[in-house]
């Protein structure tokens, strides 16, 4: 070692000459990446120049990402403690139909870096995103990406039933909701003509009762009988809505659960999570995608590779100092976005490539799928053929 220092003192001059022309080529090849355009980690210079410039940006602007929707809340500290980027998040119980037109509509400053929304609105706005493959491109499921990378799934739930034990009667199924003990107690997600996951709520009322995901006219009329004997209310569900007692019973994602339980705990409720015994609805995954006027591409991207992560990491508790290490150690420390999103109760587009590599991490406890249940997803087609009718009927059911 000494005599390579000793005989290498020329050597060493020269090359840190030339380590400092190296950088500076580096740095000034980063400085003209245009990260508006940069289709994947490699042409975006690779992790260290691609956190760089997301930390220089240091705002990322997500939008209808509730803290307790499939892990969110864990995503976002992560993401912010790990690189010192902030994290803005607009009208998190917004719909998916709100995010398209925020991407449409909103001032340059205000649009979303990102977005997360049902299939068929993604797939039917693809011109408003930016292609962009993650690394882990091959390991989404082939039937939920957009070819170019436009957009891909991301997670899926399974439709449960999400109530306040207080109340008299435990509801395990859709049938149970018929019962005059839950009169002024039954709430829905919002607008189902607008909104994922009560248009899947609709869905499984519609499988209990007696139809087929090519015309939900029966779950449409469940809704209608329950308003019409006074058990529906037209409060939003949301966490705020049922703190104030404006609803006991709801319908909800499976991957909802585990934050909802935590958050009602801390205001002195117990909040249950049940999977209906007469309507398995398994939702087509949700999906991500990156508009083509992201005020923060370079955030946009880097939010987008760690969601599309599989590292078992640290989480925001015990991530400590990352000071002084560079992009790719930081983000090789971190969880990835795939295991977040599991350790939410969701179903990541990614997880049967995980469980083939031992990446996974495990599910929690209790939000399992009842023993011989038929498992049913809508098409997208489906999906649209439904709304239709929402738009027609939903407003004389929601109406006061």
């Amino acid at each position: 070692m000494r005599k390579r220092l000793f005989t290498g003192v020329l050597v060493a001059t020269m090359a840190a000459a030339s380590l400092v022309s190296t950088t500076a080529a580096s740095t000034a090849a980063t400085a003209k990446i245009d990260y508006s355009k940069c289709t994947s980690l490699v042409s975006c210079g690779g992790m260290d120049a691609l956190v760089k410039a997301a930390q220089k940006e240091g705002k990322l602007n997500v939008i209808t990402l509730p803290r307790d929707w499939a892990n969110y809340g864990e995503a976002m500290d992560l993401f912010t403690k790990a690189f010192g980027i902030k994290i803005t998040d607009d009208n998190p119980d917004g719909s998916s139909a709100y995010e398209i037109q925020t991407v449409k509509t909103a001032p340059a400053s205000k649009v979303p870096d990102a977005v997360d929304v049902g299939i068929t609105y993604g797939a039917d706005n693809s011109n408003l995103f930016s292609p962009y493959k993650v690394v882990n491109w091959k390991d989404i499921t082939p039937t939920y990406k957009d070819a170019s990378g436009r957009w891909y799934g991301d997670y899926a739930g399974v439709i449960a039933l999400s109530y306040d034990t207080s109340i008299a009667k435990a509801p395990t199924s859709f049938n149970d909701l018929k019962d005059p003990a839950f009169k002024n107690q039954v709430a829905i997600g919002g607008d189902p003509s607008g909104a994922q996951e009560a248009l899947m709520s609709v869905f499984a009322a519609n499988l209990a009762n007696g139809g087929t995901t090519a015309n939900a006219q029966n779950g449409i009329d469940y809704f209608k009988a329950l308003k019409t004997s006074g058990n529906f209310v037209t409060a939003l569900a949301n966490g705020q809505n049922f703190l104030a007692g404006a609803y006991k019973v709801s319908f909800s994602w499976s991957f909802n659960g585990p934050g909802a339980v935590a958050t009602a705990a801390k205001a002195g409720k117990t909040l249950k999570y049940v999977i209906p015994s007469d309507a398995v609805i398994k939702g087509t995954p949700y999906i991500m995608a990156i508009p083509f006027n992201a005020p923060h591409p370079a955030a946009a991207r880097l939010w987008t590779e760690f969601l599309y992560s599989e590292n078992k990491g640290k989480g925001s508790a015990n991530l400590g100092s990352v000071k002084g290490l560079t992009g790719t150690k930081i983000f090789a420390s971190i969880n990835g976005g795939q295991n977040i999103w599991i350790a939410g109760g969701a179903l990541p587009i990614e997880y049967d490539a995980m469980v083939a590599k031992g990446t996974n991490a495990a599910a929690p406890a209790g939000y399992g799928i009842p023993a011989g249940a038929k498992i049913v997803t809508p098409s997208p087609a489906d999906q649209d053929a439904a709304k239709a009718l929402l738009k027609a009927q939903w407003p004389a059911i929601a109406g006061n």
